[in-house]
Parts: structure tokens; C-alpha cells; sequence
């Protein structure tokens, strides 16, 4: 195929309309300091309207106007619009004398007169025009027409203006996240297609800026940041442009030979930044981070540039590399995690996506079943099957966690209700997290649905991890007391991995304590499992609470845990987790002599 050239007021028109956009002037509400200039235009002209136009693709829109009440015109045969094409200054003593404009959208509302003088930028590209426009005929004189031009430079040189602090971080001066978009953009026209790296600099992390702005206030965070500013911008080698990204968070490219090259680049910039803490004024403990991102210019947009620099930056903080360099399939993880959390929402919506298994709890010594524990799982319609032991800590740090719970819970206490209404006596126990304890109104919601399924207290469990329980708010502390006070069975899962002592069990609101799985798996191998477990037991016994071994596989551990009089056990040994349809058959066998 060959191609053919731009014609080059096609051209023209191309790059005037991406110079007009890149000002993000268009559609924007009305601004005084340009209003101001309109007004003077129609003082001094002694004309009812005037008008700051900016000449869009079809249309004239008004930034700034007098004596006009729509906001935007039709380009096509506007007055504006030939002063875009030509760049010139346009004087039409009458509309209805001339050829071009008698039958124009201005003539046809009145317009007798229009004089429009260019909106230049320094490249040369007309945006619109200033201009006046009267309800009769007239001329404009040479000093009408000079003062004209004086205040289209004067809007010029406003847009210029809101243009640069819209691109300047105020507290360094340093061009700032939108400048950065403008000059890739700039970058994959002029190189495209050639290597170049993304260096991300975090001075401090996120907690320590919250410390520093409530301990030592906003102040001298700012005073860092400048101070950072001026030194980074001195260690790197001229004609390197630093951005300010954040609050102690700054961005350069470079185009270093290789990514070797670059870490080492980035490495040695790390110590010279160390010597920031021993020249601030202030106290704050400088613990700089850099991530590298290598990208070719036009291959990757500045948001998902930035995102990967960011991502570097944050693992080199995790690992404590001090650098860190992106990487494909560590980031491939974190949007896995991402997508998770995005496509849960719409899961809790679905009906095939979400369901509940549930593993048997069996009494210890005679073998029957007494409830069993609800589990959540997910099929995801791209991804398959995804372990709850993957999704579920990442929801509970987000907003999600609630709505999940409430469909856990729903889904437990029909299916509870529904075993109840057959005449099986048991008790299924809900996981639920420290954060859903702060919503004030859990407990009321949890009765309102035990209500609406007509289910016992007795058949609801709800089971909390010994983190969640520790150090409870006032609010979680009242909606754990409201649950128990309506009979509620409350158990402390994973028991053992916490902060479990004496002192702390004797404040926990609780019946039950589940050991977890890691000392009973092993307590056919490790004496001092062995040790722990039998102490646990006792333990809890001597507060009063009965004990449920979770993990159980072999029968040397079933009987152990018997012996030691655990009341409970549940585990592979037992039953595996299984849907509701495959627990009835299972408790059918069971039932059979």
C-alpha cells in the first residue's frame, strides 16, 4: 500500500486540534480573569458582545462571553473559524454585504459586525479568537484593531499561564503527573521505538508520611520534598527532567544501555540519598526506594508506565532491596489480585459463581456428626477455581469484605435452616472477620435473618480468629455481646497462631476454641505437639471452653485428641469439605447401623 502524504493544512488542522486539547480549556465552566478581558473588549469597542472563541473540530465554543446566552456555534461559516484557518486577523464591516458570512448562523441572528483577532501559541497554532460583534454595520479603526490584538495576547498569555500551573507541582516547582503524560507523549513521537527506563524515587513510605504530617505536620513534609527536589534534580546529569509525582515521590527517565547498567544507576542514587537524612533540618528518617520500569516510547501509555515504576518501587520496600526492577510475572500476581478483587463484586451477584461446602464436626468419642463448618468457595468464569486461602485476605482489606460476609452468612443460615426443618440437630459455624465486628449494625443484621429463616440460636456459630478478637473496639465488643446474649455459640478459630495466654483468654466472650490444623497434623511425628496440644487443652478446659481439633487425618491423632478429652474433631479423617447435597447422603450413611 502506498501511503500518501498529508495535505498540510490537514496537517495543520491536526496538530492545532491536539495543541487546543493538550490546554484541557474546552467544556470547562467560566473563569473571571477571563472574563474580565472579554469585558474590557465590548467596553472598548462599545459593542454589546464579545467573546473568547475557541475553534473545536465542528464547532465554536465560548470560553469567555458578553451579551451572548448559548455557550457554542457551528464552525461552519462561523468568523472564528476563518481566523483559525488563516491565523489572521478578520474584520467583516457587515455580514450581509459579504458573500461568505450573509447567510452564517451570526447574520441569521443578528450580527451585523465582527472584528476577531488569533489566538496564537508560540508554535504558531491558531486556538480561536478574540473577538467583538455588533448589531450594525461599522468599521473598527486602526487603534480598535491594535488594542484587539493586545487582548487576544492577553488571553494567550492567561492560557499559557493556567497552562503552567496546571503542570507545576506549587511546592517544588517541578512539572508535575500531567506534564509527565504530555512529554511521553512527546517522547513516543521524537524516539519511538527505543529503549528507555522509568526510574520511580519514594523517599518515605506511606505510614511514615501519615506520622510525619500528624507528629511534625505538613510543613516539614513540604520542606523535605523541596529539599529532595534540589538535590535529586542536582545528581542527575543535565538535560534530566525530575516529576513530582507525590508527596516525596518523584519520577526521571534515562536511557541507559541495559537494565543491569540501570539498577547499578539507580543503586548508587539510593546512598547519595541516604545523605538527605544527615543534611535535613528535621528529625525524619529518610528511607528512599526506587523502582525501575524499562518501556519504549509509544508502546506503553503513562498510566500504566507509572503503575509499573510505582509497583517496582513497592517491592524493593517489601523485599528491604532498597531497587527494585519490574517484573513481568511478579506483576502478573499483583493483577491477578487486582482482578480478584474487581471481579468478586460481580460474583456476589452471580448465581453459579459463589457457593458453600461444608466439613463435618463430629463428637470425639461417639462419632456423630454435630455441625459442621461452612466454606466459601468461588469458581471464577475465566480463572476456574480459586482457593479461598487467595481471595479471602485480600477482600478483608477492602469494602468488599462486608457485602461477602452477608452472602456467607445468608447462604449458611438457609442452608442451617433448611437441615433444621428436616430434623438434624446441627450447628453451623460462619467465619466472619475483626472488620465486619465494626459494622454496628452485624448483629442485628445476623438475627434479622435468623429470624426470617425461623433458625434457633442454637444452630449459628460464629467463628473469629484470636487476631480479631484481640483488642476489639467498644462497637465490636457490643455487637459480640448482643450475639452471645441471644444464644449464639462463639468460637476462637485457628487457636495456637495467635496471642493465645491466660490473661487474654480470660477476656474473650467465647464457648469455643478450634486448634488449628498445624499442631494436629503433626502430632503423630512431634513430641513437642504433642506437649502443646495436650496443654492447650487443658488449658481452655480449666476456662471453661470445649475444644474443637481442626486438621485431623489419622486415627493415631483421633485417638490421642480423644484421650485428652478434645469434645470435637474435624478433618480429612472425617470428611472432607463437600456441597450441602453430599453432606445429607454423608449423614444418611452415617445414620445407618
Amino acid at each position: 500500500m502506498i501511503a500518501h502524504p498529508v495535505p498540510p493544512f490537514a496537517r495543520y488542522e491536526r496538530d492545532r486540534l491536539q495543541a487546543l486539547r493538550q490546554l484541557n480549556l474546552l467544556d470547562t465552566p467560566p473563569s473571571e480573569s477571563f472574563d474580565r478581558i472579554t469585558r474590557m473588549a465590548a467596553r472598548l469597542f462599545d459593542l454589546p458582545i464579545a467573546a473568547v472563541s475557541l475553534t473545536d473540530e465542528d464547532r465554536q465554543w465560548f470560553k469567555s462571553r458578553v451579551g451572548v446566552e448559548h455557550w457554542e456555534i457551528p464552525r461552519e461559516r462561523a468568523c472564528c473559524g476563518e481566523v483559525a484557518d488563516t491565523t489572521q486577523l478578520l474584520v467583516v464591516d457587515d455580514l450581509l454585504e459579504s458573500d461568505i458570512y450573509r447567510d452564517s448562523v451570526l447574520a441569521e441572528s443578528g450580527i451585523r459586525f465582527y472584528a476577531g483577532a488569533p489566538l496564537l501559541t508560540r508554535e504558531g497554532y491558531c486556538l480561536g479568537a478574540m473577538c467583538v460583534l455588533g448589531t450594525e454595520p461599522r468599521k473598527a479603526s486602526a487603534e480598535e484593531l491594535a488594542a484587539l490584538q493586545d487582548l487576544a495576547a492577553m488571553v494567550m498569555a492567561q492560557i499559557e499561564l493556567q497552562h503552567a500551573f496546571g503542570r507545576i507541582e506549587p511546592t517544588t516547582g517541578l512539572p508535575n503527573r500531567s506534564q509527565f503524560v504530555e512529554d511521553l507523549d512527546d517522547l513516543a513521537r521524537d524516539a519511538p521505538d527505543t529503549q528507555r527506563f522509568a526510574v520511580f524515587v519514594e523517599l518515605l513510605d506511606a505510614q511514615q508520611i501519615s506520622t510525619v504530617q500528624r507528629v511534625v505536620g505538613q510543613a516539614a513534609l513540604d520542606s523535605l520534598s523541596r529539599e529532595a527536589a534540589r538535590f535529586l534534580s542536582g545528581l542527575l546529569s543535565a538535560g534530566a527532567r525530575v516529576y513530582q509525582l507525590g508527596p516525596c515521590q518523584y519520577l526521571y527517565l534515562c536511557a541507559l544501555a541495559d537494565e543491569t547498567s540501570v539498577v547499578n544507576h539507580a543503586l548508587r542514587l539510593r546512598q547519595e540519598l541516604l545523605l538527605l537524612a544527615q543534611q535535613h533540618s528535621t528529625s525524619i528518617n529518610i528511607r528512599p526506594a526506587l523502582g525501575v520500569a524499562p518501556f519504549r516510547p509509544g508502546s506503553v501509555d503513562a498510566t500504566d508506565l507509572l503503575r509499573t515504576a510505582q509497583s517496582a518501587c513497592l517491592d524493593a520496600r517489601a523485599t528491604e532491596s532498597g531497587v527494585g526492577l519490574f517484573s513481568v510475572t511478579v506483576d502478573a500476581g499483583h493483577q491477578r489480585r487486582f482482578t480478584l478483587i474487581s471481579d468478586l463484586r460481580g460474583a456476589l451477584t452471580s448465581d453459579h459463581q459463589l457457593r458453600l461446602a461444608f466439613q463435618p464436626r463430629v463428637d470425639a468419642g461417639s462419632g456423630k456428626c454435630l455441625g459442621a463448618e461452612a466454606l466459601l468457595r468461588w469458581t471464577h468464569p475465566v480463572l476456574g477455581e480459586i482457593s479461598p486461602a487467595e481471595f479471602i485476605p485480600l477482600i478483608e482489606e477492602t469494602p468488599l469484605a462486608r457485602p461477602l460476609t452477608a452472602w456467607v452468612m445468608r447462604a449458611a443460615i438457609e442452608r442451617s435452616a433448611a437441615w433444621n426443618a428436616q430434623g438434624r440437630n446441627l450447628r453451623v459455624s460462619v467465619n466472619i472477620s475483626a472488620a465486619n465486628l465494626d459494622e454496628e449494625d452485624f448483629a442485628a443484621n445476623v438475627l434479622a435473618m435468623m429470624a426470617e429463616f425461623d433458625l434457633p440460636s442454637s444452630a449459628l456459630e460464629i467463628e473469629l480468629t484470636e487476631s480479631a478478637l484481640i483488642g476489639n473496639s467498644r462497637s465490636a465488643s457490643d455487637q459480640l455481646n448482643t450475639l452471645l446474649a441471644q444464644g449464639i455459640t462463639v468460637a476462637i478459630d485457628d487457636f495456637g497462631t495467635g496471642y493465645s495466654s491466660l490473661a487474654y483468654l480470660q477476656e474473650i466472650p467465647a464457648h469455643v476454641v478450634k486448634i488449628d490444623r498445624s499442631f494436629v497434623s503433626r502430632l503423630d511425628t512431634h513430641t513437642r505437639s504433642q506437649t502443646l496440644v495436650r496443654n492447650m487443652i487443658a488449658m481452655a478446659h480449666e476456662m471453661g471452653y470445649s475444644v474443637v481439633a481442626e486438621g485431623v487425618e489419622t486415627t493415631e491423632s483421633r485417638d490421642f485428641l480423644s484421650d485428652l478429652g478434645c469434645e470435637e474433631l474435624q478433618g480429612y479423617l472425617i470428611a472432607r469439605p463437600m456441597s450441602a447435597d453430599s453432606m445429607e447422603q454423608w449423614l444418611d450413611k452415617q445414620e445407618q447401623p
